[in-house]
C-alpha cells in the first residue's frame, strides 16, 4: 500500500471514530461543570486565569473518571466530612476508599496539567 493510501485511510478512520470517543468523553452534564468551575474559581481567586485553570481541570477528570464515579466519589467525599456513625460508615469501606482514591488521582493529575 503507498503511504498516500495509508494515510487516507487512517484519516478517514479517524473521522469516523471522533464523535463516538467525543460523546463518550463528554458524558458530564454542563451544569456539573459549571458547578465545579465555580467551586473551583472561588477556590483559587475567580480571576480569569482561574476560570481557564478551573475549566481545564473539570476537563481532565472528565477524560479520567466516568461521570457515575465522579457523582459517587464527590458523594463519599461530602458525606466523609460527617462527624460521627455516618462519615465513619464511609471512611471506613474499602469501597468509598477506592472511589476517593481515583477522584484525588484525577484532581491530581488535573492540578498538573492545568494549574
Amino acid at each position: 500500500m503507498r503511504p498516500q493510501s495509508e494515510f487516507l485511510i487512517l484519516a478517514l478512520l479517524a473521522l469516523a471514530l471522533g464523535p463516538a470517543r467525543a460523546a463518550d468523553l463528554n458524558d458530564y452534564p454542563t451544569a456539573a461543570r459549571a458547578d465545579y468551575v465555580f467551586g473551583c474559581m472561588k477556590a483559587n481567586g475567580d480571576t480569569r486565569l482561574s476560570l481557564d485553570q478551573c475549566s481545564c481541570s473539570i476537563d481532565v477528570i472528565a477524560t479520567i473518571v466516568p461521570y457515575e464515579r465522579y457523582v459517587a466519589a464527590e458523594t463519599v467525599a461530602s458525606v466523609n466530612q460527617q462527624p460521627g456513625q455516618v462519615g465513619a460508615l464511609m471512611r471506613n469501606t474499602d469501597a468509598a476508599r477506592d472511589m476517593l482514591q481515583e477522584l484525588r488521582r484525577a484532581q491530581a493529575e488535573a492540578q498538573v496539567r492545568c494549574f
